[in-house]
Order: C-alpha cells, then structure tokens, then sequence
C-alpha cells in the first residue's frame, strides 16, 4: 500500500485525530442502529471485531456484546491484524456480518502522551507501552535511528560541506538494518557516482548534497570538528530493509505493514500513534481486498468499519478505560448488489447521523441473573 515517499506523506494527513473520536458508550449503538438502517435483520447480526489482546480493549468487546445481542467472533490478532482466514467461519454464524478492526493506542491526558497505559493491577499502578506489540516492533528501528542519527555527521574538509558517514551504514551487503538513501545527503556525478573527499578510520568524508546543504543552512556545518546530524535525518533520507522468518505470515504482518513508512513512524512526534493509524490504513486496504470476492459473503449483507482505539486511562476510582474510536473507512457489501467504501469524513457524517438509543440492548445484571436461575443442564455421554 504505501510504495512511495509521497504517498506515505499523504496516507498520515489523510488520518485526523482531532475532534474525529467518538466515545464507544455513543459508537456502539450508532454502528448497531446503521447496520438496521442498512436492511440488517435485528436479532440475526453477528459482529465480529479484530482487536489487539490487551485488556484495555475489553471495554469495546463488552459494548459490542451489549447492543448487538451477542458476544463478538474474534477476528483479530494482537496489533490489531484482521485474520482474513476467518471469513467463512464469521460468515457461518450469522445471517448478516459486521466487522470492526481497530489498532490501539494509549493516551494520558494529563501529558498530552501517547503510547502509554496505567496498569492498574500492577503492584504500583504503573504506565507502560500501549500497544505493546507495536512498541516492541519499534524498538530495533528506533535503535537503528538512533545509530544513524549518531554516525552521519556534518563537517568541513578543505573548506568544503561534507558529510561523515559510518562505514556500518554504507555497508551495502548488510541484509537488513537501515540504509541511507546517498543520493539524498551526499553530492554525485553525472554516472551516480559518489567522490570520497577523506577516508577516516571508521567512516568516509563525502560531499554534501547541494539539496542537502540548502536544506540544513550553512550554518549547520561547524567550523571545527563534526556535528551530528540528528534529528536532521529526515524520512525520505534512509529505509529499512528486514528478513521475515516466520512460517506463519499473519505472524509478522504488522512489523510487514509498517516496513515501508517506519522512517515516518521512528522520526514522528508520536510514534505509537502514527505506526497505530498506519497500521489501519493497511489492514483496511488488505482486508477490503480479502472481503470484496469471498465466495462465503454473495449471499450475505456485510459491514467492515477500521478505526484507531484511543486507550485513556482509567482514573483510581474506575475499573475500565474510556476508550474512544476514530473512524478510518469503512465498506459495504449488501445482498441487493451494493459495493461502496466511505472515507473518514462521510463515514463520520454516516455515524453521527445514526441514533444513540437502543431499546433493544442487553442488560447484563439481569439476564445473568436469569441465567443463574436457570436449572443445570444435566450432561450426558450416550453410548451404544
């Protein structure tokens, strides 16, 4: 999906955070009211939602549960990846479907951070990552970034704008780590060719780019010594390469998602926050493309939503998160022969247009209360 430098500039302002969530005390029954309005059966819908396994993303499974009737398929795994493999069994359990896929993100308030959660059942009520899947994946990159950051430096030779880079990074036979994009930093001829101006004992002098040098300033470049380029390194300046050794591809889908923007991720503001919403963005393109010739839907009306899970801390005296939803896309697949996706802005217009009441909602006191009333099925084996 993303397969160049400007179409991941555009994918990250496409996806608006701001005044764009919805509270999923409110998003809940206004996604159950539009699968009604769209012709579902009440009674016959069976939501599914591809989530991450955290406990913070229990309260959505819960809502869900409460206003579509039933507990939903589980289609996810953890970050947020859609089992696309699940179709036909998701299809099997109800007349008609709805799909909910949603990566997560932590939020504190207090700090304006994202990426981080209170666990309040650890012994000291500690923050830590969220999600933590994605945070894992980041920290080789973020390592690498920071190696590079650290190892291409900006110095004068003979009175010339040159750049140091690392051995290490120019490499070229390494199999995975990141790689410089030279033509972005260091000044080249005619044929592509690079001109050393000094060799050092663990790095090269090379000559700056004219781009490169207009870029940064003049001033940039110290009169004495090196400097190190830092976060000057912008994104379209390196990539990443990395070796997938999984047998089980849906294992390493979403560090495969987020192989091609991570530049834009590790050097983000926000880097959960924009891997989360990338994340989305592809898993709404590959589950879209899975759904729309499934031979297990011609005969079913079908729902897919894709959001981001904004995962707010619970305050000391709540049990749960407030957990808010920004919607990304959404598709439609209905019996009657329509096929049509809703971008960000219509699919929030669709939503806010739906109404919050339900009347036919679960309460969950009383139809446990029901059920403990209910007398023990006694089991029994028959044998012949």
């Amino acid at each position: 999906m993303f397969s160049n430098p400007s179409g991941i500039t555009r994918a990250l302002q496409s996806f608006r955070i701001e005044d764009r969530s919805l509270c999923y005390s409110t998003f809940a029954p206004q996604l159950y009211n539009w699968c009604l309005k769209l012709g579902f059966t009440r009674g016959k819908i069976m939501p599914s939602r591809a989530f991450c396994s955290d406990e913070s993303q229990g309260v959505p499974i819960i809502l869900l549960a409460k206003h579509f009737g039933v507990f939903p398929f589980n289609h996810g795994r953890v970050g947020g990846i859609v089992s696309v493999d699940r179709h036909g069994p998701h299809a099997d359990h109800g007349m008609d479907l709805m799909l909910l896929q949603s990566s997560h993100v932590g939020y504190d308030p207090d700090t304006g951070e994202f990426g981080v959660y209170r666990r309040l059942h650890t012994k000291h009520g500690d923050n830590s990552c969220s999600c933590g899947k994605i945070g894992h994946i980041l920290d080789w990159y973020r390592a690498e970034y920071r190696y590079a950051r650290e190892n291409v430096r900006l110095a004068r030779v003979d009175g010339q704008f040159a750049v140091l880079v690392d051995n290490l990074l120019l490499n070229t036979e390494r199999t995975q780590g990141l790689f410089l994009n030279l033509e972005q930093l260091v000044r080249h001829d005619a044929h592509g060719k690079f001109h050393t101006l000094n060799t050092l004992s663990t790095a090269y002098a090379l000559p700056a780019a004219p781009a490169l040098v207009e870029r940064l300033g003049e001033a940039a470049w110290p009169s004495h010594g090196s400097a190190e380029l830092g976060i000057s390194l912008a994104p379209e300046d390196f990539h990443y390469k990395r070796i997938f050794s999984n047998r089980d591809p849906l294992q390493d889908q979403l560090e495969r998602n987020l192989l091609a923007p991570m530049p834009w991720i590790v050097s983000a503001e926000h880097p959960l926050l924009t891997a989360a919403c990338l994340n989305t963005q592809a898993e709404f393109d590959r589950t879209y493309r899975s759904l729309a010739h499934n031979p297990a839907l011609h005969d079913k009306n079908m729902l897919f939503v894709s959001g981001v899970n904004l995962d707010i801390s619970p305050a000391d005296q709540t049990h749960f998160p407030l957990t808010q939803f920004v919607p990304w896309a959404a598709y439609l697949h209905l019996t009657d022969g329509t096929r049509q996706i809703l971008e960000q802005d219509e699919l929030l217009e669709t939503l806010a247009s739906m109404p919050v009441d339900n009347p036919g909602q679960i309460h969950f006191d009383a139809s446990l209360e029901a059920m403990a009333r209910v007398p023990k099925v006694r089991v029994r084996i028959e044998r012949t």
